[in-house]
């Protein structure tokens, strides 16, 4: 435990969807004003809070009367946009009444994908706390086709940790933590994530989420790999938010940092780029990166995926391990043409490399 500071100034907290739910199915007020308390304490105490809330889905269903979560598309981002005003709505309420501003932002993969529009995202989130707003970020589910089908809150909450390098991401669920394999004993603590540990979760069966222990962990990895530990704990304990800061050892799971983590361009390079193919490489190459050496084209075995000059892509070893990520110098209709010879160029600049 020796990796956790004794204060953390700038927060992340990950409201699930799950805890909007009361027991009669309709929205329980009660815990997102105890969410606004638990904020406008930390924000009296000066530290900087950011709030990555699901639910807009759940309340937009409830809003107009659909009881499962939609298939179709459509429907989809069509509860979502009338959710997503619900959802604010309540936030305001309860923000309001402690006198705290919150400001809503509202993301999609794309925006931490393109560099521009992601330096543009962490300048807003900065200001906004440089003003003492509280930021309140959801996917954009009425645009964004992808997250909906297939996404969660958790990676976003871990990703907008680390844009803005905060110092702490909890996690709000509607579980204590991560189980063991008894499946009641929460492990109290994560150094490392490791394939056994990873086997520990399972996904969420839910009708009006996405997500699950698996996408926590996930998310957990993310920000371990940012420097910054993770606490994924039960949302429903009494002032959680607050005993998480001032003690996140004594509940939950804590996941926690690398003590060599990845630099700002490096994290955006690993996690928030959109990857469009993969490279298989050999032995000799894979060495030759794991010594910071550029990608040569004569150690390419094999090229997936449709991708550009500028894409970045994984980089996969002859076991088909991913072990590394990078931005491509040629495209891979060029390099289906010369991998395994001599090429002038490199494919990947060992600048442009990320080495899990």
């Amino acid at each position: 435990m020796e990796q956790l500071r004794k204060e953390y100034k700038r927060i992340v907290i990950k409201f699930g969807g799950s805890l909007l739910h009361s027991k009669n199915g309709e929205l329980d007020s009660e815990i997102i004003e105890s969410v606004a308390a638990q904020i406008a304490e930390l924000s009296r105490e000066k530290k900087d809070v950011v709030l990555v809330s699901s639910g807009a889905i759940f309340l937009g269903m409830m809003t107009v009367g659909i009881h499962s979560r939609p298939q179709e598309l459509s429907s989809l981002q069509a509860a979502a946009a009338v959710g997503q005003n619900e959802l604010m709505n309540a936030y305001r309420k309860f923000f309001d009444k402690r006198g705290i501003t919150c400001g809503q932002v509202l993301l999609t993969w794309e925006d931490f994908n393109d560099r521009t529009r992601y330096l543009n995202a962490k300048n807003t989130l900065l200001t906004l706390l440089s003003w003492g707003a509280v930021p309140v970020i959801n996917e954009n589910d009425t645009v964004s086709t992808d997250e909906i089908r297939f996404g969660d809150n958790d990676r976003l909450s871990a990703l907008v940790s680390s844009i803005i390098s905060a110092d702490l991401l909890i996690i709000l669920s509607d579980v204590d933590g991560l189980l063991d394999k008894d499946k009641k004993t929460v492990i109290r603590c994560v150094e490392a994530i490791t394939p056994a540990v990873k086997a520990l979760a399972c996904p969420s069966d839910k009708k009006t989420c996405a997500g699950g222990m698996i996408t926590k962990i996930e998310a957990a990895r993310i920000a371990a790999d940012s420097g910054i530990p993770c606490v994924i704990t039960n949302g429903r304990k009494k002032n959680i938010i607050l005993s998480t800061v001032r003690h996140p050892g004594e509940s939950g799971t804590i996941f926690l940092p690398k003590k060599s983590f990845l630099k700002a361009r490096m994290r955006w390079l690993a996690f928030g780029s959109r990857v469009k193919g993969k490279i298989t490489i050999d032995d000799g190459a894979r060495e030759a990166l794991l010594k910071k050496s550029s990608l040569l084209s004569v150690g390419v075995k094999a090229v997936e995926g449709s991708f550009l000059s500028g894409d970045v892509v994984n980089v996969l070893d002859l076991q088909g391990n991913e072990f590394a990520r990078g931005k491509v110098n040629v495209s891979s209709r060029t390099l289906e043409k010369s991998k395994g010879k001599r090429y002038t160029k490199e494919i990947i600049h060992r600048d442009n490399i990320v080495i899990f």
